[in-house]
């Protein structure tokens, strides 16, 4: 909050689900938003302009194109109610928007997922399903690889503004990271953001990291937790000597497909695909 009342893009982006980007792209070509500049000239966003945004994502979401939805939510049209959350129906509409390269369509039924939903629902209904489907398609070649990119790289970028700030606040913290040599991390990133809406502090390493590096952030952040994850359990059974190290020093995770894979004598929490659901386990097993 930079003044009572008031609320700076990252706030707004923050409550919207809607990235700091997209929203100067909206109040840039619909006027949508009607910001107050401070003495600095920092632009400061209202209750009013949270609404817009809102009626904009709902509006977006029930079908209508960019231009008439911004016009509708700036003139305040027809009482708006928030829509329910279909997760089959934002699934299909995500894969169908993906496959044919669209990023604006794919955006749109994003934002239309985050403005019926909380983060949990959006994350265990929508995003993380539609990951899986994703695998299984590419897995039997019904997916090419090049859409399995272009999907990754839109919801990648989408988590991410939502992860802004995640490492701020007083709660427990928890570092995560990808095994040495794993790519895959949006599944990791939504356990990130699940944690965070439980009121945990996210340091994320990310993709590919050796474990000598997960272990010196691990001695400074002295985390509740350290979550490391891959999609192939041989990464951890090839690190196995560093992974009982880190172990003996902090409380260890292994997560992603991997973690179920994996055969190896190491004292850890093995995490199943469900982000929220382990969210909250390892919430429960934080001491008061």
């Amino acid at each position: 909050m930079a003044q009572a009342g008031l609320l700076r893009i990252g706030e707004l982006s923050r409550r919207s689900g809607v990235s700091p980007e997209l929203l100067r792209a909206w109040e840039r070509r619909y006027e949508l938003l009607q910001p107050t500049r401070s003495e600095g000239g920092l632009r400061l966003y209202s209750e009013g302009d949270v609404e817009r945004v809102r009626a904009m994502q709902r509006h977006l979401a029930s079908g209508l194109a960019a231009a008439e939805a911004a016009r509708l939510a700036a003139t305040d049209e027809a009482p708006l109610t928030p829509t329910a959350l279909a997760p089959a129906a934002a699934r299909a509409d995500l894969a169908s928007a993906f496959a044919a390269f669209d990023e604006a369509r794919a955006q749109a039924v994003l934002d239309g997922v985050f403005a019926g939903s909380t983060v949990d629902a959006a994350l265990s209904s929508v995003i993380v399903p539609y990951l899986h489907e994703l695998g299984d398609r590419w897995a039997a070649r019904d997916a090419t690889v090049a859409e399995e990119h272009f999907a990754s790289g839109v919801l990648r970028g989408r988590l991410l503004a939502l992860a802004r700030d995640w490492g701020r606040g007083l709660g427990p913290c928890v570092v995560l990271a990808c095994a040495p040599g794993e790519q895959h991390d949006l599944g990791l990133i939504a356990f990130g953001l699940a944690l965070r809406a439980r009121g945990w502090r996210i340091a994320y390493l990310g993709q590919d990291t050796p474990l000598e590096s997960v272990a010196g952030a691990a001695a400074a952040f002295a985390p509740a937790f350290v979550v490391i994850s891959s999609v192939d359990g041989a990464r951890f059974q090839n690190n196995a000597d560093e992974l009982r190290r880190i172990a003996q020093a902090h409380r260890l995770c292994l997560g992603g497909s991997g973690a179920v894979s994996a055969t190896l004598d190491v004292d850890a929490i093995r995490l199943s695909a469900d982000p929220v659901a382990e969210a909250d386990r390892l919430t429960e097993l934080v001491p008061r």
